[in-house]
């Protein structure tokens, strides 16, 4: 089904430039559009005390660089790299995006598959300096594919749903016979807005099924949060495994130059055991991430003047496991502090 609406929205596109004539003011446009490239950047530099055992690490998280620009007045590119994301340089995005009869377009390339909430926040509009369960464990997946979104101009509605490869995105050789599906709908009722999605990946020979829902409410510099997903493993290879948050944040203008924000937030958030559905030598999926909460407070003071942004980010991470789980290195209480950069 997502194959024949991708295929007809192709054709229809075609149908549409080739029978289009242009005109004067087609002419006008053209002279105007500016196809300068735009570059942007997002540096995160951190320091991380963790207990028991206090032991600690200064990081730069990430150093991203993107570059965008048009190239018609409704064909736009995207590209996107991290010079150092915890030491490693990573290639991210790469994508073209073709609009046309006014609320749709096609979208081709790697980039992050349209699902969930949480997951689609970048680190220049990260709230907490660690991500939540739901935005780091369960389904934080770019791939190498294509999707149809439908931006309604008459209705708060935005609907994407796409087909992609579903071997690792840094090996595109591979022929394949299974694929990975994803589907995301969001809906704004004022202050509230509605999300729901549904994804089907497998990534290393057992499929896997995720379905999310998300309400978030924002009023002036207060944001309310939940999100949920539910994870299916077919066959009954693993456990099925849910995973929720529910977040806080709250702004107050200052004027305490060069800052003009200071927030608070606070997030609850927790998962049950996961397996990433890589199967051991006798072909059994392992628990990767055994099930935890935790409880996360913190503060921010921010410089936001437009596109650009300074911040200063401190947390404290509370941790709770099940009786007799021993907790991995880094995964237990701790303290963060960050220095966050956007332009």
């Amino acid at each position: 089904m997502c194959k024949k609406y991708v295929l007809g929205a192709l054709a229809a596109m075609a149908a549409f430039s080739a029978g289009a004539a242009p005109s004067d003011s087609d002419a006008a446009v053209e002279k105007k559009l500016d196809r300068t490239p735009k570059i942007h950047g997002v540096f995160r530099g951190r320091y991380e005390g963790a207990w028991p055992d206090y032991q600690q690490r200064f990081q730069v998280c990430n150093a991203r660089v993107s570059l965008e620009g048009k190239i018609l007045e409704d064909l736009d590119y995207f590209f996107r790299v991290d010079l150092c994301d915890r030491g490693t340089m990573k290639f991210l995005d790469a994508w073209a995006r073709w609009k046309f009869a006014g609320e749709f377009a096609v979208q081709a390339g790697r980039f992050r598959v349209p699902f969930g909430v949480d997951a689609f926040r970048g680190p220049g509009g990260y709230i907490f300096a660690n991500r939540s369960f739901i935005g780091k464990n369960m389904a934080n997946l770019r791939q190498v594919g294509v999707q149809l979104g439908y931006y309604s101009s008459t209705l708060p509605l935005t609907i994407e749903a796409g087909i992609f490869n579903s071997s690792t995105a840094a090996d595109q050789e591979v022929w394949q016979k299974d694929l990975d599906y994803a589907a995301k709908a969001s809906y704004r009722l004022g202050n509230v807005t509605l999300s729901a999605g549904f994804l089907s990946m497998k990534p290393k020979g057992v499929r896997m099924n995720i379905v999310d829902g998300s309400v978030s409410w924002k009023a002036g510099n207060l944001l309310l949060e939940g999100e949920y997903q539910h994870l299916d493993y077919c066959g009954d290879a693993y456990k099925d495994v849910n995973a929720w948050l529910a977040f806080a944040s709250y702004g107050i203008p200052v004027n305490w130059r060069p800052f003009n924000l200071w927030s608070f937030h606070g997030r609850f958030d927790a998962m049950t055991d996961h397996s990433t559905g890589s199967p051991d030598p006798d072909g059994f999926l392992v628990t990767d991430d055994a099930a935890r909460r935790r409880i996360t407070v913190g503060t921010s003071l921010a410089c936001n003047i437009k596109k650009v942004k300074a911040e200063i980010i401190v947390d404290y991470e509370k941790y709770f496991y099940d009786s007799g789980v021993v907790a991995p290195v880094g995964q237990n209480d701790k303290i963060v502090a960050e220095l966050v950069l956007k332009f």
